[in-house]
């Protein structure tokens, strides 16, 4: 438990930092959209624009004039920002031990080495957590003034639920980094890279129907906003092989770092 809560006071300033970012990216987004808040007027300049992008970024799925439609964009940038958070705590919170040389008191205090990952895991289960409860908390209060119906929050429940297990999937990816990588520099490098190329892909999944195959590769189209705002519900086949990711990513990342020689 000490171990778990150190972790968890290690990273407040970062948890901090992202829910910072996150509140403002909200409340710029709910001012901007007073211009498209019933105006269908504006819908025109998304007409305007190539249909390849509208579709990369699904952008014709949803009217931006509601609220509801509105939020579906923006999912995308919370998913790619929680991701990213969720990574770079992984890795971090395991390599950092090597990082500021204290892995050798890790060593030796009477725990095993499957104990402390265990601990440090759910330390960062917490902040991925409480990062997901900020951005509803936020988003719930900034949409106020547009009267926002049970519709909406019942959509922006999915979205959280979406975004929780996106960061879960990188957030294993990021433990498997930090406990694999021998050089331990790169391995938040390395996640990030990850979370671009992925997201990358399911932009290119979107684009061209010859590339539909993409989004078996990436986590940001196992959640698509569009799919869930017309079903209503995260796809069980998708949340499945979400779970896998997490469940081997996981599993490799105990064996590995039980295995490996530490950087003192």
């Amino acid at each position: 438990m000490n171990i778990f809560f150190r972790e968890l006071r290690s990273h407040v300033k970062s948890l901090v930092i992202w829910s910072v970012i996150i509140a403002l990216l909200i409340v710029i987004a709910v001012a901007k959209f007073a211009a498209f808040a019933g105006n269908p007027d504006m819908l025109k300049v998304l007409d305007a624009m190539p249909q390849a992008m509208l579709d990369a970024f699904n952008m014709r799925g949803f009217n931006l004039t509601t609220l509801s439609g509105f939020y579906g964009i923006m999912f995308v940038y919370f998913g790619l920002m929680g991701a990213i958070a969720a990574a770079m705590w992984g890795s971090d919170i395991i390599s950092k031990e090597e990082r500021d040389k204290t892995v050798e008191f890790s060593l030796v205090l009477p725990v095993t080495r499957s104990r402390v990952i265990t601990a440090k895991a759910l330390a960062a289960v917490v902040l991925c957590i409480a990062l997901v409860l900020i951005t509803w908390g936020v988003s719930a209060v900034a949409v106020q003034s547009y009267n926002p119906d049970q519709a909406f929050f019942n959509f922006l429940t999915l979205e959280m639920q979406a975004m929780f297990v996106i960061e879960m999937v990188f957030l294993a990816i990021g433990l498997l980094l930090g406990c694999a990588m021998k050089q331990y520099k790169r391995s938040g490098s390395t996640a990030v890279a990850i979370i671009l190329a992925t997201y990358f892909m399911s932009v290119m999944s979107g684009m061209q129907e010859n590339l539909n195959f993409l989004k078996y590769f990436t986590p940001f189209k196992y959640f698509d906003a569009g799919e869930l705002f017309r079903s209503g519900k995260i796809d069980g086949a998708y949340l499945l092989l979400s779970t896998a990711i997490i469940i081997v990513s996981m599993v490799a990342a105990y064996w590995i770092y039980n295995k490996r020689d530490l950087y003192i």
